[in-house]
């Protein structure tokens, strides 16, 4: 071993806290089993525990509060090497915030350990009962003692499938113990019983480590299920997704020299990301570069609902707008979602309905009834009249895409046809 897993020996927890006991134990049970620190990857997320990344050598994963467990299952999905170690770290906090993905990780028995740090209590915010805190046991949210029966972890996850679990006191040396987990194939769980020196002691005085696991009913030990580990077989990798994708050749051309962002906005329901889509590939099909987002209320089919877009002569590779070369608005919905970075535009194009009021700005205004074709297609026939008025793309491009994809029997193809001829 030249290289060691714990980089400091100044770890950054409370005098007399667990977490230095089985950070310790972890990189001395690792050294036993002859793993290397960049065989080892740990993952933790919001907690006391979870302060520990600095101080190791290994590769390590910082994440949500309660999701550790979820970013090991997706590590441990993705790891082909037998000789790479997964370990979670994670709080009794945050594994009954995380209860499922603990579950599901069991059920699936993947190849990896969690090690829980149960101090029965929120230690990093405040103090607070947890889903783990024993009856009786007094918490800062809890002070005459908790009346609730906390979760058994390890009952919960031997039930769910995991190879391995154990419950063993944090105190002395438990690298042996660990080990064993560690050295499982498929899921295993630790949860390691401590007491937190700030709020634990003061608001449990007299309190022993021994007695309270005692009285919460929680038996030391282990349990095991004699299930072979996980193996991926959801299908075979395609190294290429985009190679998938229909391909859109060119076969119109752009005279854009430069590029240019355009926000298409108005009601949910009328059309406005299907005639962002027709734009988008238009496009291509015209020889530029394209990137595409659209935005709209959760929930879906009501308010507004806007797609922005940014069109490139050269390859793109960021899709801000801040403020557009050109704004579509076609409905009220669009215009109050919108108002305020078309109020603070210095130039290009305003292409409103003529039923809204136009706000103050200082882009050219172009003014058009494009409700007239209905309010369904009123997107589809204002993106017509962009590309008529502007010619960055043609009309004869977004007639073709239509066709190309079969919407020319749901769009009233007359109808907007009939529009545009009559568009100065």
């Amino acid at each position: 071993m030249t290289v060691p897993f714990l980089n400091t020996d100044a770890l950054p927890y409370c005098k007399g806290c667990g977490h230095s006991l089985i950070a310790k134990n972890t990189a001395i049970a690792l050294e036993k089993l002859n793993y290397q620190p960049l065989d080892v990857i740990v993952v933790t997320d919001i907690g006391c525990h979870g302060i520990i990344d600095k101080c190791l050598n290994t590769h390590t994963v910082h994440g949500l509060h309660g999701r550790s467990v979820a970013l090991g299952a997706g590590i441990s999905f993705a790891n082909d090497d037998p000789n790479r170690k997964i370990i979670v770290f994670i709080g009794d906090g945050g594994s009954t915030i995380g209860l499922q993905h603990i579950m599901e990780a069991s059920r699936l028995n993947l190849n990896l350990t969690v090690v829980v740090h149960n101090n029965y209590l929120y230690g990093m915010t405040g103090g607070q009962t947890s889903g783990l805190t024993p009856v009786g046991y007094s918490t800062t949210t809890s002070l005459e003692g908790n009346p609730f029966e906390g979760y058994d972890i390890c009952a919960l996850t031997h039930t769910a499938g995991a190879a391995y679990v154990s419950r063993i006191m944090g105190i002395g040396d438990i690298s042996d113990k660990l080990a064993i987990a560690f050295s499982t194939k498929g899921f295993s769980l630790v949860e390691v019983m401590e007491i937190c020196p700030s709020y634990g002691v003061k608001l449990n005085p007299r309190r022993k480590l021994a007695e309270i696991v005692e009285s919460s009913g929680r038996q030391l030990g282990e349990w095991t299920n004699k299930r072979e580990p996980h193996v991926n077989h959801q299908g075979r990798k395609n190294e290429d997704l985009l190679a998938t994708l229909p391909e859109i050749k060119k076969g119109f051309k752009s005279y854009l020299k430069s590029k240019m962002s355009l926000v298409l906005s108005g009601s949910a329901g009328e059309g406005v990301q299907l005639a962002a889509g027709l734009v988008s590939k238009a496009a291509i099909s015209s020889g530029l570069h394209v990137s595409q987002k659209g935005s709209y209320p959760v929930t879906v089919g009501v308010g507004f609902s806007t797609s922005e877009l940014n069109l490139s002569p050269v390859p793109l590779s960021f899709h801000g707008i801040n403020l557009p070369d050109t704004a579509i608005i076609t409905s009220q919905d669009g215009l109050d979602h919108n108002r305020k970075r078309i109020e603070a535009m210095t130039s290009g194009k305003l292409i409103i309905d003529s039923s809204l009021e136009v706000p103050q700005t200082a882009a050219e205004v172009l003014q058009y009834d494009f409700r007239s074709v209905g309010e369904r297609n009123a997107s589809v026939f204002a993106i017509f009249y962009w590309a008529l008025k502007t010619g960055i793309i043609s009309t004869e491009s977004l007639f073709k895409v239509i066709q190309d994809e079969g919407k020319g029997e749901k769009l009233p193809m007359a109808k907007i046809k009939d529009a545009l001829s009559a568009v100065k």
